[in-house]
């Protein structure tokens, strides 16, 4: 069981809806508060009750430095702005010259929202309750189940009525009802939600370290960006497509890989995303027509396609290792050979990639493909 709830924590975080950040900010501040053993966290019928108020207030020093900053950091796909922005900016320029973000946070924790603020952090809660209860909430969770709130589930009843006229974080505690999440997610969490949100994760504590090492002459943001360098670059993935080109172009009649029809123009595509494994072996790279390949995107082939277009694989494969055999032998070996001779690579090769993408899939979640 508790297997199970990993894999779909997974899946959720790769498969479920990425067109804006709620999926992510609710996660992050569920975590938070679970983390934080919040006193008002409890427990029935096999159900973990958390007031949504203490939601409401993550979202707010989530998004606050977001919406603040100078630099735009997109938040949602388009030019939509974020439900809750106008609602937030006003909130935002008012502490611009009261003390910003540290501020603000004071106020919502100890001192109160000011008098002429209320009204507009009011309509500034209401509106995030209804977003991230109306969305996320709603909606995480559909790469597992066809089910409307099947892992979050939203109660509007108030958690406890409160007489204070002071507006503060147990105002909202008490004002905007509680949600629900089973227990085993909230198992999952308490054990390992800091990896999960990445305060604990290993890349962190790597950076972490850098940081104290250097007596916090560095930045975590410095050090981050040096550590996810990759060494392949995109003159390295140019000069691959070239000549896998360059063999196509001897060969003369070019299939797309995916459809086994004969195109003239075409990608050259990444059968395992570029961007899930940073891998740009020749082996991985195919010709595709490029409507096909924009359909494909970042989907995993599914091990049924691959199974069925295997012999037009093996024949790009084939056409790789007469032109280029040094290196194809390398890369095949490493990538999906291992230990198993090269001699019979051919079968070996595809039952191991279809073992890779069917972990993919299944294991970290990531979205299957197959040809329409």
């Amino acid at each position: 069981m508790v297997s199970e709830v990993f894999q779909n924590i997974g899946k959720i975080i790769e498969r479920d809806s990425k067109s804006t950040t709620y999926k992510y900010a609710l996660l992050r501040g569920v975590i938070n508060i679970i983390q934080e053993n919040s006193p008002y966290i409890s427990f029935s019928s096999g159900k973990v009750n958390i007031p949504t108020g203490l939601l409401i207030e993550k979202w707010m020093l989530f998004y606050y430095p977001i919406l603040e900053s100078s630099t735009f950091i997109p938040q949602i796909h388009g030019q939509s702005k974020l439900a809750f922005e106008p609602q937030f900016t006003k909130i935002i320029s008012a502490y611009n010259n009261m003390g910003g973000f540290s501020a603000f946070y004071n106020d919502l924790k100890n001192k109160g929202i000011p008098n002429n603020l209320r009204k507009d952090f009011i309509v500034l809660a209401n509106r995030l309750k209804t977003t991230v209860t109306t969305m996320p909430m709603k909606y995480i969770g559909r790469s597992i189940s066809d089910d409307y709130y099947s892992i979050f589930n939203y109660e509007n009843s108030r958690a406890r009525r409160s007489d204070s006229t002071v507006v503060d974080l147990e105002f909202l505690i008490n004002n905007y009802g509680s949600f629900s999440i089973p227990k085993d997610y909230y198992e999952a969490f308490k054990v390992l939600g800091s990896f999960i949100s990445g305060q604990d994760s290993i890349l962190f504590k790597w950076a972490e370290f850098s940081v104290n090492a250097s007596g916090r002459c560095l930045s975590i943001e410095n050090v981050i960006n040096e550590v996810l360098k990759n060494p392949i670059t995109d003159r390295d993935i140019i000069e691959s497509k070239k000549i896998y080109k360059t063999i196509l172009k001897k060969e003369g009649k070019v299939y797309c890989v995916w459809t086994g029809r004969s195109i003239i123009t075409y990608d050259i595509d990444h059968m395992i995303p570029f961007s899930i494994w940073k891998n740009n072996d020749l082996w991985n790279l195919l010709p595709s027509h490029s409507t096909t390949n924009n359909q494909k995107r970042d989907k995993i082939p599914s091990p049924n396609l691959i199974e069925k277009r295997k012999d037009i694989i093996l024949h790009y494969w084939k056409l790789i290792s007469k032109n280029v055999p040094d290196r194809f032998q390398k890369e095949i070996q490493i990538a999906l050979l291992g230990n198993k001779p090269f001699q019979s690579w051919q079968e070996t090769a595809i039952t191991q990639l279809q073992s890779k993408c069917n972990y993919l899939i299944s294991n970290r979640g990531f979205d299957e493909w197959n040809i329409k």
